[in-house]
């Protein structure tokens, strides 16, 4: 099989973590992994983590290649999937092969992500979904940053907070509505 990045180095056995055997290109650090023996492996494995933050990414570099890629197995075209809506990076899937690339770095993103045991959670319409809805928010803050600036769109959050909880939010509300 060929690196499906590289398209001409061929894979070679490797581990990506204890236990937990892939088919690496030396050149470019992707690691074709089964999805069978992965898993295997996050069973033994166990933790299952919270949603990832930005904090954990800091400092973080790892790539991901932008193209689509084939299956160094079956040739057929995988699909991409995001990992999180504070990452760009994206897991390919060869839903044929159930085998995953994992660009170089990536592996240690999830790592910091705290979701090595949460692999095939990734490729979920659910988690997807969730992805869009980050990014979503994300890019609406950032729209209300621009516009508020940074302190008050800190007391409008504090404000929508205090308010999310207060037993006679409807009243609050209509108050602030009508002058």
């Amino acid at each position: 099989m060929q690196c499906p990045k590289c398209k001409n180095v061929d894979l070679k056995p490797t581990k990506i973590d204890d236990g937990l055997p892939a088919m690496g290109c030396v050149q470019c650090n992707g690691a074709f992994i089964s999805l069978l023996y992965y898993r295997d492996w996050a069973e033994r494995a166990g933790d299952v983590h919270d949603a990832p933050t930005v904090e954990l990414l800091k400092g973080l570099e790892s790539e991901d290649s932008s193209a689509a890629l084939n299956c160094p197995k079956c040739v057929r075209l995988m699909q991409k999937f995001r990992i999180s809506g504070c990452s760009n990076n994206r897991l390919d899937l060869c839903t044929s092969c159930d085998e995953a690339w994992l660009d170089g770095g990536e592996w240690e993103l999830l790592k910091a992500l705290e979701l090595t045991t949460e692999v095939p959670m990734v490729f979920s319409e659910q988690w997807q979904k969730k992805v869009r809805d980050q990014v979503s928010e994300e890019a609406r803050r950032q729209r209300f940053m621009k516009i508020l600036g940074e302190e008050d769109l800190r007391r409008a959050d504090d404000f929508r907070s205090w308010l999310k909880e207060h037993p006679r939010r409807n009243d609050i509300m209509f108050y602030v509505n009508h002058k």
